[in-house]
């Protein structure tokens, strides 16, 4: 997660965040992961991820860098998000990764996430564990939709092999329950 921004991270100020105002601390990460003549930009969240504190919503309006970020520190809600979580390693990337190849993005799709998005939220907030379960999938979908090769069958077999991800469908298991 960000395994390369937070190295950027580490060369830029070591161990130690600076004192300095959270946005530009994250916009100062993005651009030294991101110089001039980068072919594939590391996403604004990994950056925004590792300076915020909490729990944050990024609102994109066409831009790599949020016109909004709306932080939570609501000690309930995130510690609602740590018990509902279950993070499985994925290992490193396969020598040619490429997640935007064969990108289909429309419309219909970037609101299906931005829906899921939305709804996974609200379902964090509320500290609602089914809704947050089929949001967070939804949100999965509506991401593989539009970004195909982000999963490939060692990752659904992996999924498979902690029983939370069925190929037919149905999700089963704490960790998306309810969907």
């Amino acid at each position: 997660m960000a395994s390369s921004t937070r190295r950027k991270a580490v060369e830029l100020w070591g161990t130690k965040l600076p004192v300095f105002p959270e946005e530009k601390l994250a916009k100062l990460l993005f651009c030294y992961d991101n110089p001039p003549g980068t072919q594939e930009i590391s996403g604004a969240q990994d950056a925004i991820g590792i300076i915020f504190p909490g729990l944050n919503k990024s609102y994109f309006e066409g831009k790599y860098w949020p016109t909004k970020i709306e932080s939570v520190h609501d000690e309930q809600v995130l510690c609602f998000l740590e018990d509902s979580l279950y993070l499985i390693p994925l290992g490193p990337r396969y020598s040619g990764f490429n997640v935007l190849s064969d990108t289909t993005f429309n419309t219909q799709k970037a609101k299906a996430l931005a829906d899921a998005a939305d709804n996974c939220w609200k379902a964090i907030l509320e500290r609602d564990l089914d809704a947050f379960g089929m949001f967070f999938r939804l949100s999965f979908e509506a991401q593989i939709a539009m970004f195909p090769h982000m999963v490939n069958d060692s990752i659904f077999q992996l999924l498979d092999s902690y029983n939370i991800w069925r190929k037919d469908g149905n999700c089963q298991g704490r960790a998306v329950e309810g969907t």
